[in-house]
């Protein structure tokens, strides 16, 4: 819900906030001149809430009002530093911690009951036998199925404290009986590396999701596995990737550069810096590299690209990315909740801060995409505007902008049709993973004892299915014509078919079959081969 300031004014919400985080009482036998004239910014916050709690004509939840002004508050900083409710806190957790305890399975709450989409390759649920397409309709004893199921209920009864055992009565399609389940709850990993496989013999391709606690490791370890296949040349995918940990960042871009060379320099409020410089540790010092952004490549993804623009190498191929050069920390406020405030701003070994201007406010800030289409960067890189007071040049002579995202050296326009942009959101939000689930249910028989290498290459789709998809998706009503984008759609169910079927990894390779900016690395080694 929008904070509306016309109702509640700044300096009140300012006073509730940080009343709140002092979190002591008042002496309430004081007049009220004497709290305007101590100077005292605590004071007067301190009492503000306590009348409010005290005195107020009506009850009031001031948890609510907190959390609103808080983030009025915030609003008022920097876009990046923000709030997290107590209610938000453990799950905005896992996700940087990169693993929870659970039992490892993907769900949807399928008409009444818990289906299991698949579960977790080498997962507690899949170490006991547990399957995709399974329902589970006991926990312990109790009912996880019904019209009033709800999922974050289910997943209390899921998840738990590690080695604790659960229960599960599952109905599998073809069982006369229950089948009776023990699973010893374990950490669960959110996986971060998307996938990672062999492009062409001498070509590896990891696309990153996100840099949490577990990245650098996931990483690590696709990236000697790859090696053990004999590959010399990298893609790293780093496009949609919003960011995460500096420190991954950092060890990730350190796998690539040669001792001593500039990472990344940060620097607070008082002017202190801090830099970073590359160690003895990297694996692929040698290898040559390829790194897509886009648009919404953000934070810790664009330190990665700028470190390693700045200390050319590898070519960094897409489109210019968010411009997100601010550094935060995460502070807890005491009652389960905690803040993320913005601490430094940080630059690439240049000196570049690649920090877009948000001095407009929050909306005007996130609207910078839109601002972007209408001005033609997303599809010409020469509709980028740079400033010349913002130039700064690598040591082999290399010209490259600060002042709001990495501009790539490959530029890579982005298809801006009304069909591809619902295609791609459909294909990613979930949408179209339902829709393939409930095929999945009465054709799970067919895949049967598939492999993944045979599905790829034989499987393809049905036109009564994408008809089918196209009714379920109302792209007639919506008129959304997709009668040029049949292949892209019969791609995008078969990458959703394989993702519930083999997981990520599979999906991924699907879906980058035909992809623009991987057509254009192979396109770049394809013209090295023949200039020699």
């Amino acid at each position: 819900m929008k904070f509306d300031k016309n109702y509640i004014p700044l300096f009140v919400g300012a006073a509730i906030a940080v009343g709140i985080f002092i979190g002591s009482k008042l002496n309430f036998n004081d007049n009220t001149e004497k709290i305007f004239a101590t100077n005292s910014k605590k004071d007067k916050l301190n009492r503000l809430i306590d009348y409010i709690d005290y005195e107020y004509v009506d009850r009031v939840n001031t948890d609510s009002i907190v959390d609103v002004t808080v983030n009025g508050i915030l609003e008022n900083l920097d876009p990046h530093s923000v709030y997290i409710p107590k209610a938000d806190y453990e799950h905005n957790a896992e996700d940087m911690r990169g693993n929870f305890v659970g039992i490892g399975i993907s769900f949807y709450t399928y008409k009444d009951s818990i289906a299991v989409i698949r579960a977790i390759e080498g997962g507690p649920a899949a170490k006991v036998g547990i399957k995709g397409g399974d329902r589970i309709l006991y926990a312990d004893g109790k009912k996880l199925f019904g019209e009033n199921i709800l999922r974050d209920s289910i997943t209390a009864f899921l998840k738990g404290e590690k080695n604790t055992k659960v229960d599960l009565k599952v109905y599998r399609e073809g069982e006369k009986k229950l089948l009776n389940f023990r699973v010893k709850r374990k950490e669960v990993p959110l996986v971060s590396v998307d996938a990672s496989y062999k492009l062409t013999d001498d070509i590896g391709y990891i696309k990153v999701n996100r840099f949490s606690e577990t990245t650098y490791n996931e990483f690590k370890e696709a990236l000697e596995e790859l090696a053990d296949q004999g590959i010399s040349k990298l893609v790293l995918d780093l496009r949609n990737n919003p960011g995460g940990y500096i420190s991954t960042a950092e060890r990730i871009i350190d796998e690539f550069l040669e001792d001593d060379k500039l990472i990344l320099i940060t620097r607070n409020k008082s002017g202190e810096e801090n830099k970073t410089y590359a160690t003895r540790r990297g694996d692929f010092e040698d290898g040559k590299l390829y790194v897509l952004i886009n648009e919404n490549s953000a934070s810790a993804s664009e330190i990665v690209a700028g470190a390693l623009q700045d200390n050319d190498k590898g070519i960094i191929i897409g489109r210019r990315s968010f411009g997100k050069g601010l550094v935060q920390r995460e502070m807890s406020l005491g009652d389960g909740s905690a803040v993320r405030l913005t601490i430094a701003r940080y630059y690439t070994p240049s000196g570049r801060s690649i920090q877009k201007p948000y001095g407009n406010g929050n909306e005007a800030y996130y609207q910078d995409y839109e601002k972007r289409y209408r001005n033609g960067e997303l599809i010409s890189q020469d509709s980028i505007k740079v400033a010349d007071s913002l130039r700064f040049v690598t040591p082999k002579g290399k010209v490259v902008y600060g002042g709001g995202g990495i501009i790539p050296d490959i530029f890579v326009p982005k298809d801006t049709s009304i069909e591809n942009e619902t295609l791609q959101y459909l294909s990613r939000s979930g949408f179209m993973s339902y829709f393939i689930f409930e095929y999945l249910e009465k054709n799970r028989a067919v895949f049967k004892g598939m492999t993944f290498k045979k599905f790829a290459e034989n499987y393809s789709i049905d036109k009564s299915l994408s008809d089918e998809f196209i009714q379920y998706s109302r792209f007639s009503e919506a008129q959304i014509d997709m009668t040029n984008y049949a292949n892209d759609l019969n791609k995008a169910l078969k990458a959703n078919i394989a993702q519930q079927l083999f997981g990520n990894n599979a999906y991924e390779y699907i879906l980058n079959e035909g992809d623009p900016m991987l057509s254009k690395v192979l396109e770049l080694e394809q013209r090295e081969k023949t200039k020699k």
